[in-house]
């Protein structure tokens, strides 16, 4: 029977619902891992948890250091959840003392055995990954989301039943589950991947963040076709250093996780990892220029790109001179280079050209729309929310978006308790490239907003004194007033903006979850302002 908690029922969605129960030895056996001396009779396992609140019988409990409390602490609850064994560290064997009736397996670190244990446990000991949907990952800073979209609606698009895995949702066919991280902890990727198994999914596309490779959430998973997108200023605040998060990146362009690589060369993050990686891989460059550079060595390049509607057509050309004509009607140039990396790696898993040139002439599959990116909320004016939330992603996004003969009005603020040092460097971009620009609100989670607020003004302002730009800057908040402001301001000729938030729908507030989603709130402020939106999509809360 599984657990009635929120977490329990969540679980049971992401579970196979017919589970191929292993012996726990075996099981250890297989992914490599010695059984504790002393440890006793194994039982038989038919999944495994780092929650204990998600705890279904038969499970094997993880119980890990986190970062206010140790996971030993909550054994007990797990156990009676019905977990038959407890997997942990020294640490938690001392905090569990003898009390627990049920094995308890002792490993030096356990969150870096746990994702080869999950592979083993939820594919019910099988050797290979037999049945195992087409596995296409995507890493880098910025284009993950939506090239993976690109690459379902393009498999979609031939016929291929598809899985998802990232920052929006999660999807094992029809069923959607709202996602918590961009990459969900190892346990419940590999459940996801046998339940995709077990409905008979041809294909799944995953985002892989440099979280999911720091903390082991991909350890155990084999991807056929991994993609790099590009590499900008984010996510310092874990790792400190380009250098390291370069690393950390990298790491999924090994035999050990890749059987084959797709990668953007358009900068040098991304040359460099065409160098160093040691799997098979094909480039990509998006920015052909005259023929030289990295466009002159590339084993695919962009060439002939032409508007087309909001978005843009144009060709990719191989090495030896086959072309294949693609389309993206989604705004911002940025997309094209999401649309070549997409139609790769499709050719990098084995689909023929042909097949793929029919599958876009026919469906359009890069026109897909994708929550909270680049999502197009009315036309007059043009308004947009996209998740653009570092330097590079937001000066793509704003030099993409001017109109002939209309202004930008631009809405951002920055995260709190994340990357200090981008918040001036973003008003400085936002001052740039925006004629109006109004600064407000992020996610302040546990930080004051006011301070924010400044430090990305600082460089807003810094901009405007240093480089004499006729950008006005505004401070509004909360968000939603931030939002009415740009709207009321707007001609039917220019440009509404809302970036940083995207898809997102609570607003976290010292400790307190907000209800607000961008896109509900520019529908909203362009009707009391006298504008007519698009049809809303569904997707908003």
């Amino acid at each position: 029977m599984h657990s009635t908690t929120p977490q329990g029922r969540a679980a049971s969605l992401m579970r196979p619902h017919e589970p191929r129960p292993i012996g726990l030895a075996a099981a250890l056996a297989a992914a490599g891992l010695p059984v504790s001396p002393g440890t006793g009779h194994l039982p038989t396992v038919s999944g495994l948890t780092l929650d204990s609140r998600a705890v279904l019988p038969g499970d094997v409990y993880a119980a890990l250091p986190g970062a206010a409390r140790h996971g030993a602490g909550f054994a007990d609850q797990a156990v009676l959840a019905g977990a038959v064994a407890v997997l942990t560290d020294d640490v938690g064997r001392e905090l569990l003392g003898d009390g627990v009736a049920v094995p308890v397996l002792v490993v030096p670190d356990p969150r870096r055995v746990i994702g080869p244990l999950s592979r083993v446990i939820f594919g019910g000991g099988a050797a290979d990954d037999g049945g195992a949907p087409t596995l296409y990952g995507v890493t880098g800073t910025n284009g993950k989301t939506t090239t993976t979209y690109f690459v379902n609606a393009l498999l979609e698009a031939l016929g291929r039943s598809t899985g998802l895995i990232g920052t929006i949702e999660i999807r094992a066919g029809g069923d959607a589950i709202p996602s918590a991280l961009t990459t969900p902890e190892s346990p419940q990727v590999h459940s996801l991947l046998a339940l995709m198994r077990e409905r008979g999914i041809d294909a799944a596309s995953m985002e892989v963040s440099s979280h999911a490779l720091e903390y082991g959430r991909v350890d155990g998973v084999l991807f056929d076709v991994a993609g790099f997108t590009n590499l900008t200023q984010d996510h310092l605040d874990l790792h400190g250093t380009m250098e390291e998060y370069f690393a950390v990146k990298a790491a999924l362009f090994t035999a050990e996780r890749c059987r084959t690589a797709v990668v953007l060369v358009d900068d040098a993050w991304g040359r460099r990892l065409a160098r160093t990686a040691d799997v098979p891989l094909l480039t990509v460059c998006t920015d052909g220029g005259d023929g030289s550079g990295p466009a002159a060595d590339a084993d695919w390049t962009v060439t002939d790109v032409e508007r087309s509607g909001l978005g843009h057509a144009f060709d990719l050309k191989s090495r030896d001179g086959r072309r294949l004509r693609v389309r993206s009607g989604l705004p911002g140039s940025f997309n094209i280079s999401n649309a070549a990396l997409a139609a790769v790696m499709v050719l990098a898993s084995g689909v023929s050209e042909h097949d793929l040139q029919h599958a876009l002439d026919a469906h359009d599959p890069f026109t897909t729309e994708v929550p909270g990116r680049m999502q197009l909320i009315a036309e007059e004016p043009a308004s947009i929310v996209d998740f653009a939330h570092n330097p590079d992603a937001l000066e793509r996004t704003l030099a993409s978006v001017r109109r002939p003969g209309g202004r930008v009005i631009a809405v951002f603020g920055a995260t709190g308790q994340r990357d200090e040092s981008k918040r001036p460097v973003m008003g400085a971009v936002g001052a740039r490239l925006s004629d109006v620009l109004i600064i407000t609100d992020d996610d302040p989670h546990d930080e004051d907003e006011a301070v924010i607020r400044r430090a990305v003004r600082s460089g807003a302002d810094a901009a405007v004194a240093e480089e004499g730009l006729d950008c006005e800057v505004l401070e509004v908040f909360p968000r939603a007033d931030a939002i009415d402001r740009a709207v009321a301001l707007a001609t039917a000729g220019d440009t509404v903006i809302i970036a940083g938030r995207g898809h997102e729908v609570w607003q976290e507030v010292k400790g307190i979850n907000l209800s607000l989603d961008d896109r509900v709130e520019l529908r909203s402020a362009l009707t009391r302002h006298g504008f007519s939106g698009l049809s809303a999509a569904g997707i908003e809360s």
